[in-house]
């Protein structure tokens, strides 16, 4: 497919289309009239080969292709909106810009709240704006990359794409605070016995696979998309639950008891994982930039 060939635009009439499944609402999302809109789907339709959207009655319905076409349409002009807002300068003191990053909470948390104060003093005008981090980010990851500024996550899930390394951290189990068969510390066969309560992402896949090695499959019997709601699903019952030490120094945390890992757990080392395709944008180089200086202040505590 040669893209010279084609009107870009098009692929803004295209996610329109897709999205609200009606050519005059769509026509008013993007400005053309609906004559105009009309024209743009007959275009797209002869591209396609395919009638995109099909009428059932009074209503609109996406093909099987036109449900295939819709995230990639919206992925298509997220990426094109990155590439023409490029900017060979950037001043932070007067720049408006917003910034998208994935994260679970804990990096939020750990490097987002520092992060957001730097901002606050140097960037007044800039926007921060934190994702959470979804079950099938490894899927698609390149297209998730090219359509944010950043990807929180520790080294050991995903590999392949530059990084900003920020801090180092290490998991620490935690056990309710009344549990009487834990005492001071855990052992190996309590890990294997007791339930768990995890974490629902890839986020601690280095600490899983060790645990595999040591023949140790985790019994879960809750998994949650966020951190802090360990603690609580830990708290009166036998549970167990890894997280991180950094975690735990910044959250109240009560009714569990804070534990060493009864084996030698992987390291947690934190990176921003970014798209080549933002290297040259003078934003995106300076946002790295402070990121970097806020993860070693982190790491320096």
């Amino acid at each position: 497919m040669n893209l010279s060939n084609l009107d870009l635009n098009l692929v803004v009439a295209l996610r329109a289309l897709l999205e609200e499944r009606n050519v005059t609402r769509a026509g008013q999302r993007i400005g053309l009239t609906q004559p105009a809109m009309s024209a743009a789907l007959a275009r797209l339709r002869r591209h396609f080969d395919d009638p995109l959207l099909s009428r059932t009655g009074s209503l609109y319905s996406l093909t099987p292709l036109g449900a295939v076409l819709r995230d990639r349409a919206a992925t298509a002009c997220d990426v094109l909106e990155r590439v023409f807002t490029s900017q060979a300068t950037f001043d932070p003191a007067t720049d408006t810009r917003e910034f998208t990053l994935v994260s679970s909470d804990y990096g939020a948390t750990v490097l987002g709240v520092p992060l957001a104060r730097v901002l606050h003093d140097e960037a007044p005008g800039v926007h921060l704006t934190f994702h959470q981090t979804s079950p099938t980010l490894l899927d698609s990851l390149g297209t998730l990359l090219s359509t944010v500024d950043g990807l929180l996550l520790p080294h050991g899930v995903i590999d392949g794409f530059p990084a900003v390394e920020l801090f180092s951290d290490q998991w620490v189990c935690l056990v309710a605070a009344d549990n009487p068969e834990v005492g001071d510390e855990l052992t190996l066969g309590q890990l294997a016995d007791m339930p768990w309560a995890v974490y629902q992402r890839a986020y601690d896949a280095p600490v899983t696979r060790q645990l595999s090695m040591l023949g140790i499959s985790p019994r879960v019997d809750v998994s949650v998309p966020s951190f802090h709601l360990l603690p609580m699903l830990v708290a009166g019952t036998r549970r167990v639950a890894l997280v991180q030490r950094r975690l735990v120094e910044l959250s109240p945390m009560p009714g569990v008891r804070v534990l060493p890992s009864p084996f030698p757990s992987v390291p947690l080392q934190e990176a921003m994982w970014w798209h080549p395709v933002h290297a040259q944008d003078a934003g995106h180089a300076w946002l790295r930039q402070v990121i970097k200086e806020v993860g070693q202040a982190v790491d320096k505590g």
